[in-house]
């Protein structure tokens, strides 16, 4: 397998917009969180949330979805590690697979924790020099802590 420089500089862009969207959502970094998508991204979280009994629909639009996050992790320290991440770049698209715990802190009782052990697969499209997410699909594999169940979030 013969891989050259720019294949592998793909790969890392691509794998970097999962970083521009978990370090955006970290540190409430709105403008890093919303370059991590294209204008009309699809986010589906409903298998992750539904494992823990939350309710949370099927995302459409950057600006949908960076502000659902934003209301929805206003109340948490959050922090996200990316592991076993994985790209496969198919001239301006591309894919990756990445595992993703994501640790959660109530603000307001630092002693309470949630922690959730996802797989990401995700659709990427190239615009200009910049690899952004078009679909992201998170399945949860499993969780721990104290998670409380009866968040909800609408796209209302």
């Amino acid at each position: 397998m013969t891989t050259n420089l720019a294949e592998l500089n793909d790969r890392y862009e691509v794998i970097d917009a999962l970083h521009r969207f978990a370090i955006g959502i970290d540190t409430k970094d709105l403008t890093l969180l919303a370059s991590a998508f294209t204008a009309d991204v699809i986010a589906d979280f409903t298998p992750a949330a539904a494992k823990v009994g939350m309710e949370f629909p099927v995302l459409t639009g950057r600006d949908v979805i960076v502000s659902a996050l934003s209301q929805f992790l206003a109340n948490y320290t959050t922090s996200h590690t990316v592991g076993n991440a994985r790209a496969q770049v198919k001239g301006d698209t591309a894919s990756f697979y990445a595992l993703v715990e994501a640790q959660h802190v109530p603000l307001l009782d630092r002693s309470r924790h949630f922690l959730f052990k996802n797989q990401y697969t995700t659709d990427l499209v190239r615009e200009g020099d910049l690899w952004l997410i078009k679909h992201l699909h998170i399945e949860n594999l499993w969780t721990n802590g104290d998670f409380n169940p009866h968040l909800s979030l609408s796209e209302d």
